[in-house]
Order: structure tokens, then C-alpha cells, then sequence
């Protein structure tokens, strides 16, 4: 294993900022798809899923599994959600409640499987990630490529139910594209950006823009159950691991504090809870406790204490 200093890639609290206090998020670097005939091949255990239940960019890959039916075809391990200066670390470094420990190397955190990967690595150690065991490597750690993998790489393998089961219909991928394209800086990325902007300037951008989105996407949902073609697409699944951590964290931690989604976004809140109580891919793929511990106990530039506050109460309204 490498023996060279990689604390830049995997404490958090080193992250660089750009020169006017923003913040600007790396594009993932394992980029390969698994694909009938190709080098990776689909084929049963041969892959393995790495995630955590606080990441949203992890949830998305969850949710999917778990909607197309892949729990015996890709197996899953979740790490601790105490991300601390070595990163995401497996339950055998830090026993975490829900926490397991890495099946295939007995690693202590994620780093040590990139590295095993790549011993030059230079990129952060992120999750999600597929990892191959038949060529001991990293895939794909871009979660929007991995749900899209999940969606029909493996549709061979599964009951014709599943397999029929499509989140980027060819009739609406340009609509969906079109949704992603704002969503994803607006709302997904944008709460981070206002979260962990470093100047009163850069704060005041991010946040606005954020709001902007929300709004946009609350006439959207108006009147509708899903966001595109009354049905369940992947662009419902993106928006929506932001929307579940909102009331939780991005209020108070990341200072999204305008409107709260249960009093300020009806439309919002209503297709946000009835995929959590309706749908078990949803309510099964998040855990209130992981997600809440991580980003008030890891972001210690934020939140210097780590004291995780009790509320909301509750962390999801019924239906």
C-alpha cells in the first residue's frame, strides 16, 4: 500500500476553496460502464456496491437497486458515517451502529480500496463506488452513471417485471436531461456550495440560487406525482435524496434557511413523502440517524462541536 501523504484527498477540512470563497465539487474519475460484451461484463457477484446512507449522490444508487430488484446480483456495504481526516471509514475503524465492515479486504476506509485501485490516485475518496473483483478495481464512482447501469446493464439476469421497470425512457430523456441540467447545480450541489462557501458574498450566491430551484421545482410538482410524464424517472430519484436531507441538515447546517420544505413547499412535501411511505426503494435507502451524524459530526469547519441536534421532529412528516 502506498505509504505517501493522502490527506488532501481524504480530510475534508483541506478541501480548497476557489479564490472568491466558493465551492466547486471534482468531477468523479473512474468512468467505465458495465455493459453486456464489454470489459465488464454484467454478471452476478462479480460486482460490489460501497456506500454510505448519509451521501445523497449514494442514495440515488440504492434506490435503484433496490427498484430494479439487484440485491442478489450486486451486493452492498455501507461504511460508518463518521467521515473523519482518513475519510469514509468501514465499521472495523469506527463501529458506527448500521456500519459494516469491508467483505473483501477487511480495509479500515474507503481510501484504502482506491488506493488499491490506483496507488497514484489523486482524486477524493468518494462513495458511491462499483468495485470489480474480477479485475480488483474501481469501475465507477459517478453515481448518475451508476444508476443508469443499474437501470439496464443487468435486465438479462432479473424477472421480466424488473426488467420492464425503465428510469430513462426514451420518450422522456430530454426531458429528464433538461431537469438534471438545472437540478443538479441548483438544488443537489447548490446546497453544498451554499453549505460550505467561506465568504458572506459567495454564501449569499449559493443560497439564493438554491431557493430559485426549489421554486422552479415546486411548480413543477404542483398538481403531480412525479416530475416527468406521470411516471417515476431517475429525475425524480436525483431531486429527491436533496429534498429527504433538507429539513434534517441543509437548513441549519448548510444555512438553506429561507423555507423549510414541510412549511414553505407543499407540492414538494407531498411527492417527498409519499416516495418515503409509499415506496420502500425510498424509506429503505435512508437512515435519519447516518445522515444526520455525518454531515454535523464530519464538517468540523462548520460545526466545530459535533453536536447533532435532535430535530426536526419528526424527521419526515406522515402522510
Amino acid at each position: 500500500m502506498a505509504s505517501r501523504d493522502t490527506s488532501h484527498l481524504s480530510d475534508i477540512t483541506k478541501m480548497k476553496r476557489q479564490e472568491d470563497g466558493s465551492f466547486q465539487r471534482l468531477a468523479a474519475s473512474f468512468r467505465n460502464f458495465i455493459e453486456p460484451g464489454g470489459k465488464f461484463a454484467p454478471e452476478k457477484d462479480r460486482y460490489h456496491l460501497y456506500v454510505s446512507y448519509a451521501c445523497p449522490w449514494a442514495t440515488r444508487t440504492l434506490i435503484v437497486r433496490k427498484l430494479k430488484g439487484l440485491d442478489d446480483i450486486i451486493p452492498v456495504t455501507v461504511v460508518s458515517p463518521r467521515m473523519g481526516n482518513s475519510g469514509w471509514p468501514f465499521a472495523d475503524a469506527d463501529a458506527f451502529p448500521g456500519a459494516e465492515a469491508d467483505p473483501l479486504f477487511k480495509a479500515q476506509h474507503v481510501k484504502d480500496l482506491y488506493l488499491r485501485a490506483n496507488e497514484d490516485y489523486e482524486g477524493r475518496f468518494t462513495v458511491p463506488f462499483i468495485w470489480d473483483k474480477k479485475n480488483n478495481t474501481i469501475v465507477n464512482n459517478e453515481s448518475s452513471e451508476i444508476i443508469r447501469m443499474f437501470n439496464t446493464a443487468f435486465n438479462d439476469m432479473i424477472p421480466a417485471d424488473k426488467a420492464a421497470l425503465d428510469f430513462y425512457p426514451a420518450e422522456h430523456r430530454a426531458e429528464i436531461d433538461e431537469l438534471n441540467e438545472w437540478i443538479y447545480p441548483e438544488i443537489n450541489n447548490g446546497v453544498y456550495r451554499s453549505g460550505f462557501a467561506t465568504t458572506q458574498t459567495a454564501y449569499e450566491t449559493a443560497v439564493k440560487i438554491v431557493f430559485e430551484g426549489l421554486d422552479k421545482a415546486e411548480k413543477i410538482l404542483t398538481g403531480k406525482d412525479y416530475l416527468v410524464g406521470g411516471r417515476l424517472t431517475e429525475a425524480d430519484i436525483r431531486l429527491w435524496v436533496t429534498i429527504i436531507r433538507f429539513d434534517p441538515v441543509y437548513v441549519g447546517h448548510f444555512k438553506c434557511n429561507f423555507r423549510t420544505i414541510r412549511d414553505g413547499y407543499p407540492a414538494i412535501n407531498a411527492w417527498m413523502k409519499a416516495l418515503y411511505w409509499k415506496n420502500p426503494a425510498f424509506k429503505d435507502s435512508t437512515n435519519f440517524e447516518h445522515i444526520k451524524t455525518h454531515y454535523y459530526w464530519s464538517h468540523a469547519s462548520i460545526n466545530g462541536t459535533r453536536i447533532v441536534p435532535m430535530g426536526p421532529i419528526p424527521d419526515i412528516q406522515p402522510l
